[in-house]
């Protein structure tokens, strides 16, 4: 299916591994002149030729940290012309547990990631868009931050704050031609075994998920989970990715201001 991005500039951040990957080689697929951001050059490098093998009208890999305020500037800069679509992917949690006995002090490493990078990306990329009267921006959020995930208070609150923000910009700027919409997966996990740069939290040397639920007993870990009705736990990455590739082409023009589960599910 033609899409209509061929040749269009697509900016996705937090590019090299899982959702992120899997949504760059999808648009890289429909021809788009991709720009992928990320911390890891060599998983950047592989991206890029990956990307031009499957049919990027072009591909550029920019090294930037999203917590960096400086950083969306250097990406605008890079992608050297009108962007079409902007795909705020970057995001995850500095740890979990319970929230009373949380310190302070990490609040806003969680609030910054999810919230403050989609937050700085946006407003870099849509003075361009509002300019061209056309673009298209897909923020990924969560099912936790429509449910709340357990453990996980201030990432789950964060990603509700990008769900806000997605329906209050959609009114804003939908008399410009430009469309918001957010995509919430539940538990996404590449089938990619390539897909977990060194940056991923899913990343074997990483150890994040061993780290953050140490000490974490079994009644706590079973009331973390959820129960999708379609017989496994969780999405695929192109199962996330052919979503938002759909809503930031031109087979979806007139939607806009949505936030779209895609949880198996487990919402019911």
């Amino acid at each position: 299916m033609d899409m209509g991005l061929n040749g269009k500039i697509a900016i996705v951040t937090g590019a090299t591994a899982n959702i992120g990957r899997a949504i760059t080689l999808g648009l890289a697929a429909e021809g788009a002149a991709i720009v992928a951001v990320g911390r890891d050059e060599a998983a950047g490098a592989r991206l890029v030729a990956l990307c031009l093998e499957r049919g990027a009208t072009r591909a550029t890999f920019i090294a930037a940290d999203l917590t960096d305020p400086a950083a969306p500037a250097q990406i605008l800069t890079a992608a050297g012309g009108p962007v079409a679509v902007l795909v705020n992917n970057v995001g995850g949690n500095v740890g979990a547990g319970f929230f009373a006995e949380s310190d302070p002090a990490t609040w806003a490493g969680d609030i910054d990631i999810n919230l403050g990078t989609v937050l700085r990306m946006t407003h870099a990329a849509l003075p361009g868009m509002i300019a061209a009267k056309a673009g298209a921006i897909v923020n990924i959020g969560s099912t936790a931050g429509i449910v709340g995930d357990y453990m996980l208070p201030v990432y789950s609150a964060a990603k509700a704050a990008v769900h806000g923000f997605t329906k209050v910009l959609a009114k804003e700027v939908g008399q410009h031609g430009v469309r918001v919409n957010c995509v919430a997966p539940y538990g996404t996990v590449s089938t990619d075994p390539d897909a977990f740069s060194a940056g991923s939290r899913f990343n074997r040397d990483h150890g994040f998920f061993s780290t953050a639920f140490a000490g974490t007993g079994a009644e706590d870990m079973a009331r973390r989970a959820r129960q999708t009705v379609l017989g496994r736990p969780v999405a695929t990455a192109d199962e996330v990715a052919s979503l938002a590739i759909y809503l930031a082409s031109d087979k979806a023009s007139f939607i806009t201001g949505q936030v779209y589960p895609v949880d198996g599910g487990s919402l019911l």
